[in-house]
């Protein structure tokens, strides 16, 4: 039995951040060196973060994260750390991660897969390595081994998988196996998506299982550059078991997750293999001597946290990722709190409470000091004593009325706001519609009416409500929040410097059907915040006050659960609703999935549909859903482009700087529209022929 104490180490870093990234590495070391952990694995490009862009083209950036890594060694006593950094090499620049060990630099593993779908464009940047390929790096005064490296320290033999080289189907951890490895270190910057993480649980313990060895992961945590977050999941597996899993979307700096892992063990398992192990590629070996502590043996197994055995893990995890996304980017950019157009609608009353989960789960995760601490120049949270005071100096919402709103909505609005304890303020703009209106009329020397102008005079009523809201960001120096969903975003469904006006977009990643379902959710069930699977030994932060295990509802939910969704402006009495305008939509989400994520024709959308939606919906009816959701998307991609920036959570996401890309012109699927048309004709003829005997 040979036993190694080793740990995942997840870290909240920002892009070019280099006094911060820095700091936060070196406290995470010595948090480990606190737990007597003898190897840690850090996250990806963690010393100049993952979301540098096209600074990485900058030779400021290759410098600053070398002097960072030469100051970053002189912590690594008697410990060994991977730290993740961009290099360039002979006139490239790659993906790399350090081994460090004893504050010797061993060498440099180099990525070999660049990730290059959907929110990752990785080889805009760097050059992939090829495998069996070592060569050299000068760094100062000495040179250091570059490439597909096998570290030997005192006969314990360690390889890195970085982030995406995992994912591959000729994965690394194949040839590392060929080499008789021990341990695989995987630091990682994998973003956030529904469900994601089972899909990397599953790849970590199989690797663990195939290859015989024990696999360290590490990923990112927080909203590290803006639109992406990650969850900052850390998993240690060996010989195909999952020893132990840290906190996911967690508030700290960092976390520390510890495992004892059995050297012997996973030799064994390799030894008994009937794989084809070669002890071969002396030449992609750095040996050198490290003291591995005794350690003493521990009982293991991993678990996951309360929130997600309870059954609602999608509508955990979009509370939890937004909130977090919210938090990161409210302290990042320095803001003083954000600001909400709040109408009473589901939208906008999904946004306020995520707000307020952000400041409920912070409080929860690392206490009101913490918080505190972490928004240290936000004078005015600074003597709040409950989480709920704190909403109200964070979090400034405005009902802005015409003569088209209702009681209703007002009603939902307040309560919601009184519920979670934001500052409410109500304004009536109807003047300032009116007074745009008569300056138009004056100088067109007509009447405008709904007959002839129904979309203008909308649309007014929308934007007129932009430079208030903004007034008042202004005033709190703080960010505001535009409130359209997915859904819309995708058929235009939106007024431009209106409802879209904003600084950050937090719900243009998530459908309407999704966040209406969630929002009766957090009115009933809620979100489940046990503390019954943390560890104190995760990390080296003091909690002062967390709150009580609890379920956190939101009761404030419940006016705006009882009511249509209505854009509500058209007058009161033509009963306007989004899916009269629109679509049902759920109808609407399944087109969208189709057409946009799978590709799919119209003709292709109509089929399926007719098939999902048998015995609700006829042909007819479908065939013109159909077909208005495939023009308004063509039409409308020029407001998506407009969109303020928002969070990357699935893969049906629409955002063109990140995602989905579209052209702004296009013909509009017109021929494949008409192909649909003359098939489902077609079906009807048929279907008519059928009935009279022929």
């Amino acid at each position: 039995m040979k036993l190694l104490k080793v740990a995942a180490g997840v870290l909240n870093q920002t892009p070019l951040a280099w006094g911060h990234n820095k700091q936060n590495i070196i406290n995470a070391i010595e948090e480990a060196q606190r737990q007597e952990v003898s190897l840690l694995c850090l996250t990806e490009l963690c010393i100049s973060g993952y979301g540098c862009e096209d600074a990485f083209y900058s030779q400021n950036t290759i410098d600053q994260s070398i002097a960072s890594l030469l100051e970053i060694v002189e912590h690594t006593s008697d410990i060994a750390v991977a730290v993740g950094l961009p290099l360039r090499h002979n006139n490239r620049t790659y993906d790399t991660a350090c081994l460090i060990v004893n504050k010797r630099i061993m060498g440099f593993a180099v990525k070999q897969y660049m990730a290059n779908n959907g929110v990752h464009y990785e080889t805009r940047w760097f050059q992939p390595w090829n495998p069996y390929v070592r060569d050299e790096i000068k760094i100062g005064e000495f040179s250091y081994p570059f490439g597909d490296i096998v570290f030997d320290l005192s006969g314990v033999r360690i390889g890195f998988e970085i982030c995406e080289d995992a994912w591959v189907a000729n994965r690394p951890g194949r040839m590392l196996y060929e080499r008789g490895i021990d341990i695989i270190l995987n630091p990682t910057a994998s973003h956030f998506a529904f469900l994601k993480s089972q899909v990397r649980e599953r790849f970590v313990v199989d690797a663990s299982r195939a290859f015989g060895v024990s696999y360290i992961y590490s990923n990112m945590l927080g909203n590290e550059a803006g639109r992406m977050i990650y969850d900052g999941d850390a998993m240690i597996a060996s010989n195909g078991e999952l020893l132990v899993s840290g906190p996911r979307l967690s508030y700290e700096e960092f976390l520390i997750v510890p495992a004892v892992v059995d050297i012997e063990l996973t030799r064994l398992n390799q030894t008994q293999s009937r794989g084809n192990i070669a002890l071969a590629y002396p030449n992609l070996r750095v040996t050198d001597r490290f003291d591995w502590p005794d350690v003493t043996p521990v009982v293991q197994r991993a678990e996951l946290e309360a929130w997600e055995r309870g059954g609602y893990l999608k509508e955990e995890e979009f509370a939890r990722a937004v909130s977090l996304g919210l938090f990161d980017y409210l302290r990042k950019s320095r803001s003083q709190g954000y600001v909400l157009s709040l109408s009473g609608g589901a939208d906008s009353s999904a946004i306020a409470a995520t707000v307020f989960l952000m400041v409920r789960m912070a409080v929860q995760n690392i206490g009101l000091k913490g918080v505190k601490k972490k928004l240290h120049y936000i004078t005015a949270i600074q003597d709040c004593k409950t989480p709920e005071e704190m909403v109200g100096k964070l979090l400034t919402v405005m009902y802005q009325g015409t003569e088209n709103s209702s009681d209703d909505t007002f009603n939902s609005a307040k309560e919601l706001a009184d519920d979670i304890g934001a500052t409410f303020l109500n304004i009536n703009i109807n003047g300032l519609v009116e007074t745009y209106r008569g300056l138009i009329e004056g100088q067109l020397g007509r009447t405008l009416s709904w007959d002839t102008d129904d979309l203008a005079l909308q649309n007014i009523q929308a934007r007129v409500r932009a430079p208030g809201i903004w007034m008042i960001a202004n005033i709190n120096n703080a960010l505001l929040l535009s409130t359209s969903n997915r859904s819309e975003a995708a058929v235009g469904y939106a007024t431009m410097d209106g409802d879209t006006a904003g600084s950050i977009s937090p719900i243009t990643g998530i459908d309407k059907h999704f966040l209406r379902g969630w929002l009766r959710w957090l009115e009933t069930t809620g979100l489940n915040v046990k503390n019954d699977s943390t560890p104190a030994d995760r990390t080296g932060s003091t909690k002062d006050q967390a709150t009580p295990d609890e379920l956190i509802k939101v009761a404030g939910l419940q006016a705006v659960n009882n009511l249509q969704p209505t854009a509500e402006l058209r007058p009161l009495d033509k009963k306007q609703t989004d899916e009269e305008d629109l679509m049902p939509y759920d109808v609407l989400n399944s087109i969208e999935a189709a057409a946009i994520r799978d590709k799919q024709p119209p003709v292709d959308v109509l089929k399926l549909v007719e098939v999902r939606y048998a015995g609700s919906y006829d042909r007819k009816t479908l065939l013109i859903w159909v077909e208005r959701f495939f023009k308004l998307w063509s039409r409308n991609q020029w407001k998506r482009e407009r969109y303020a920036p928002s969070f990357h959570l699935d893969d049906h996401n629409l955002d063109p700087r990140s995602w989905c890309r579209f052209p702004i012109l296009s013909g509009g699927f017109e021929k494949e529209l008409a192909e649909m048309r003359d098939w489902a004709a077609g079906q009807d003829r048929n279907s008519r022929k059928g009935k009279i005997g022929f």
